[in-house]
């Protein structure tokens, strides 16, 4: 009985301190929106692409203090039903400690994730984003790397297997273009990994204006913002590339 009354005041306590369901008022953004109301259309249009990106900073700052906002995500499932309006787009790894909504504290509808080993991109990522950007009207992209990345070691140590010997062949390049870190330039070398990492996304955001059109009049036109990031895997703080 005393369990279960100790259970109760602590829901109750945590209910009152918006850490259980939405709080009755919402973390305002910079744009005014409250996050966990989700996105439409009408949201989506006031957002410039400089807000989106202060938007995903606050998220992050969120994450990495401990203050992710918890949300009725059931109720955003409901009001994203007909349709959908994220304001940007993440293109992140596969890696289990970075997912995109998480570490930026955003909730379903808020953004697009397009998810690869080593956070490259292809023609299938850039025709995905074009969908996201001119037809769907995300205000901006983000290529996020991770330090640690599985992928980005495999790529300097030109390790093969299977389909992967293809996936890793991506990343080569940004391998290739490291040369002045001291040191081994294998995986051996946290310094060396990390440059290779670093370049590796800002390679993927050059290339996607670099090999579209469609996103190239977005960004010149004022409409879409490009940039890359890197995410601590142990701390969870997002540091900016591009």
């Amino acid at each position: 009985m005393n369990e279960r009354r100790g259970f109760l005041t602590l829901t109750g306590a945590l209910v009152t301190s918006g850490l259980v369901g939405c709080a009755s008022s919402p973390q305002q953004s910079s744009s005014g929106a409250g996050v966990c109301t989700a996105f439409d259309k009408a949201r989506q249009d006031a957002v410039s692409p400089d807000q989106a990106l202060q938007m995903l900073q606050e998220g992050n700052t969120r994450f990495v203090n401990g203050r992710s906002v918890n949300c009725d995500l059931l109720a955003q499932v409901k009001a994203t039903a007909d349709g959908q309006a994220p304001f940007a787009a993440v293109v992140g790894c596969i890696d289990s400690r970075v997912p995109p909504e998480l570490v930026f504290d955003q909730q379903i509808g808020d953004i697009f994730a397009a998810r690869i080993a080593g956070n490259f991109v292809n023609t299938d990522i850039i025709g995905s984003l074009e969908f996201a950007t001119k037809l769907a009207g995300a205000k901006l992209i983000v290529v996020l790397g991770h330090t640690e990345c599985g992928a980005v070691k495999g790529a300097i140590d030109d390790a093969r297997l299977g389909n992967l010997t293809a996936t890793l062949a991506n990343i080569r390049p940004s391998v290739i273009k490291i040369r002045s870190v001291e040191g081994p330039q294998t995986s051996k070398n946290k310094k060396f990994v990390q440059a290779v990492a670093d370049q590796n996304a800002k390679d993927a955001a050059a290339m996607l204006t670099a090999r579209s059109e469609v996103l190239r009049d977005l960004v010149a036109a004022g409409k879409l913002k490009i940039v890359s990031g890197m995410h601590d895997v142990a701390t969870g703080k997002i540091t900016w590339l591009t």
